[in-house]
C-alpha cells in the first residue's frame, strides 16, 4: 500500500501545482487585457498628416501588393504563431510525460512474462502475443500518424492517443483473462504508436532547425531512458507485488498526461482534411503487419519455418502494393517521396542500421546474464541503470553539439565508440566479472547518446515543414520494421550458432577420447562418493554436469557470435556516418 499513498499523493501534488498555474496564467491574462495599450494610439500619431506623404504611403503600399484585406488576414497568423510560442514549454512537458510513460510501460511487460503465464494458465507460445500484438498494432498505426495528424490536428490526436493508452491500461489492470489482458495491450498500442511520431512532428515544427538538435535531445530522454530503466523497476516491482502493479502505476501518469494535454496543448499544424486512402491502409497494414510478425517468429521457429516465410511473402507483397499505392495516387496516406531528399533517405538507412546494433546489447546481455550467470532479473536490469543514466545526461549535450557543428563528425565519433564496445561483448566468458560488463554497457550507451537522435535530426532539417508529418511517419516506419528484422536476425545467429558450438563439443567429448573418458570415470567416482549413491548413478550425475557446462559454454559463443555480426552492422552505419552533410533548412513556403 506504500507504493500506492505515495504515487496518489505524487498525484494531488502535480494536479494542484497544475490547477494553481493554469489560474494565475488566467489571472495574469485578465490583468493584461485590463491595461489600456499604448500602440495603436502611438501608431495612429506617427501617421503622417501631410497629403503628400500619404499618397506616398499609399502607392508604397500598393505597389508592394499589399492591400488591407491581406494584413487582416495574417494577424490571426501571428497570433497563432505566438500563440505556439508562448505555449512551447507546456506543449513539450504534457507530451514528454505521455511518450516516456508509453515507452516505459512497453519495457516494464518483459520481466513479469512468466508471472503472467502463471496466474493466467497461459503457454509461452500464447503469452508472446502481448508483444508481438503490441508490436503488431503499432506497425499499423504509424503509417497512418500523418493522415491523422492533417485531419484531426496535433492537439486532438495526442489527447486521443493518451486517452486510448489509459484505457488499455486499465483494461489491462482489472483483466481476469488472457483475451482481455490481451485487448488492453491492442488498446494501449493504438496510442502509443501514434504518440512517438507526433511527438517527433511536433518538435519539429516548434523548434527552429537552429535549436531542433537541443530539443531532439530531450525527445531522446523519453525514447532511450525509459527502456533503459524499466527492467530495473519492473525487477524490482515483480519483486514486491503482483504484475497488475506494472499497470496501475501507469494510469495516474496517462491521466496527467491527458489534463496537461486538455490545458496546455494547441495545435501546431493546419487541418487540411484530406481524403483517407482506404487501399493505401489495407496494403499497408497486410504488408507490415505480416512482415513484422514474420520476422518475429523467425527468432522463435527459425529462418526455414513454413509459417515464417508465407508471412514474410505475404508481407513483401503487401509492402510493395503499399509502394506502388502511395506512389501513384493523388492523395498519399503516407508520402514516400520524402525519400527523394539524400540526406534524410541516408538518416534513415543509418537510423536503421543503428536501431538493429541497439538490439544486441538490450536482448543478448540478459539472456547471458540471466540464462547462463543465473543473475536476477533485478541485477540484470540494475546494470543497465548507470548507462541511461549516462545516456540521460549526454543526450541534451549532444543535441547542443549538433546545433554547433551538426551530425557528422558526432555520428562518426559515437559509432566508433559504440562499433569498440560491442566489439570487446564478442568475448564473453562464465568468469567475466559483472563490474567489466556495466563499464562496457555504460560506454556503449554513452557512444549512442550521440546517434539516433543527432542523426535524425539531421535528415528531417531537410524535409520541408509540410512534410514533416510524413517524414517522421515514414522514418519510425523504418525503424519499427528494422528493430524487429534486428532482434529476430540476432536471435537467429544466437540459436544457430549455439546449436554449432554444442555439436562440436559433443564430437569432441566422445568415449573415443580416452583422456575424457578417465576423466569423466573420476569425476563419476568422487560424486558418488560424495553423495552416496552407486557408481553407475555417479556417473550419469557426472556426464549431465559435463553436459550442461558444454551447453553453456556453447550459448555463450552464440552470444559472442551474435555480437560480432551486431559489430559489422555497427561498422556498416559508422562508414556511411562520413557522407552525412550538413542539412540545410528549407526554403519557407
Amino acid at each position: 500500500m506504500t507504493i500506492y499513498l505515495i504515487g496518489y499523493l505524487l498525484i494531488a501534488a502535480l494536479v494542484l501545482i497544475t490547477a494553481n498555474y493554469v489560474m494565475r496564467s488566467k489571472m495574469l491574462k485578465k490583468a493584461a487585457d485590463s491595461e489600456p495599450t499604448t500602440e495603436q494610439s502611438e501608431d495612429r500619431t506617427q501617421i503622417p498628416l501631410d497629403s503628400t506623404d500619404q499618397q506616398s504611403a499609399l502607392t508604397e503600399m500598393i505597389a508592394s501588393g499589399e492591400k488591407e484585406g491581406e494584413t487582416e488576414q495574417e494577424e490571426p497568423v501571428t497570433d497563432w504563431m505566438e500563440k505556439i510560442q508562448n505555449s512551447r514549454g507546456k506543449i513539450v512537458t504534457a507530451m514528454m510525460l505521455g511518450a516516456f510513460v508509453a515507452i516505459l510501460n512497453q519495457t516494464l511487460l518483459n520481466v513479469a512474462i512468466p508471472h503472467i503465464m502463471i496466474d493466467l494458465n497461459v503457454t509461452a507460445s500464447t503469452v508472446q502475443w502481448l508483444s508481438t500484438g503490441y508490436m503488431l498494432t503499432n506497425g499499423i498505426f504509424i503509417p497512418i500518424t500523418a493522415f491523422l495528424i492533417a485531419r484531426l490536428g496535433t492537439r486532438k490526436l495526442f489527447l486521443s492517443a493518451i486517452a486510448a493508452f489509459t484505457v488499455g491500461s486499465i483494461i489491462c489492470s482489472v483483466s481476469t483473462t488472457f483475451a482481455m489482458l490481451m485487448t488492453g495491450r491492442v488498446v494501449q498500442a493504438a496510442g502509443a504508436g501514434v504518440i512517438m511520431p507526433l511527438l517527433m512532428t511536433v518538435f519539429l515544427t516548434i523548434y527552429p532547425p537552429e535549436k531542433r538538435g537541443a530539443a531532439m535531445g530531450l525527445f531522446g530522454v523519453a525514447i532511450l531512458f525509459a527502456p533503459a530503466i524499466g527492467p530495473t523497476l519492473s525487477g524490482w516491482l515483480i519483486g514486491h507485488y503482483s504484475w497488475r502493479v506494472l499497470f496501475d502505476i501507469v494510469i495516474p501518469f496517462g491521466i496527467i498526461a491527458l489534463v496537461m494535454a486538455f490545458f496546455w496543448m494547441v495545435d501546431v499544424a493546419e487541418i487540411t482534411k484530406p481524403k483517407f486512402d482506404m487501399y493505401g491502409f489495407i496494403f499497408s497494414t497486410i504488408g507490415l503487419g505480416f512482415l513484422l510478425y514474420g520476422f518475429s517468429e523467425a527468432g522463435n521457429n527459425g529462418w526455414d519455418s513454413s509459417i515464417v516465410l508465407i508471412t514474410l511473402a505475404i508481407g513483401v507483397i503487401g509492402l510493395i502494393a503499399f509502394i506502388w499505392r502511395e506512389l501513384t495516387t493523388d492523395e498519399p496516406m503516407l508520402e514516400l517521396r520524402v525519400f527523394k531528399y539524400d540526406i534524410f533517405a541516408l538518416t534513415t538507412v543509418i537510423g536503421m542500421i543503428i536501431n538493429m546494433a541497439m538490439f544486441a546489447a538490450m536482448l543478448l546481455l540478459p539472456i547471458y546474464l540471466q540464462n547462463i550467470r543465473g543473475f536476477s532479473a533485478l541485477d540484470s536490469g540494475l546494470l543497465m541503470l548507470p548507462g541511461a543514466i549516462v545516456m540521460a545526461f549526454m543526450l541534451p549535450i549532444s543535441g547542443w553539439l549538433f546545433d554547433k557543428i551538426g551530425a557528422r563528425w558526432l555520428a562518426v565519433f559515437g559509432l566508433a565508440v559504440t562499433v569498440m564496445t560491442t566489439w570487446q561483448f564478442t568475448n564473453l566468458t562464465m568468469t567475466t566479472s559483472y563490474g567489466f560488463i556495466l563499464l562496457l554497457y555504460v560506454m556503449r550507451m554513452f557512444g549512442m547518446s550521440f546517434l539516433s537522435m543527432t542523426v535524425t535530426t539531421e535528415g528531417m532539417n531537410q524535409l520541408p515543414t509540410k512534410l514533416a508529418g510524413h517524414g517522421t511517419s515514414a522514418s519510425n516506419t523504418a525503424r519499427t520494421v528494422a528493430g524487429s528484422i534486428g532482434t529476430a536476425f540476432l536471435i537467429t545467429v544466437m540459436t544457430t550458432r549455439s546449436s554449432f558450438h554444442t555439436a562440436n563439443y559433443a564430437n569432441v567429448i566422445t568415449s573415443d577420447n580416452p583422456y575424457l573418458s578417465n576423466q569423466l570415470t573420476e569425476l563419476g567416482q568422487g560424486l558418488s562418493t560424495a553423495i552416496g549413491v552407486p557408481v553407475q548413478q555417479g556417473q550419469m550425475v557426472a556426464t549431465s554436469l559435463v553436459y550442461g557446462e558444454a551447453v553453456k559454454n556453447a550459448t555463450i559463443q552464440g552470444i559472442n557470435d551474435a555480437f560480432v555480426v551486431a559489430t559489422g552492422i555497427a561498422l556498416v552505419a559508422f562508414i556511411l556516418a562520413f557522407f552525412i552533410k550538413r542539412a540545410k533548412p528549407p526554403v519557407k513556403e
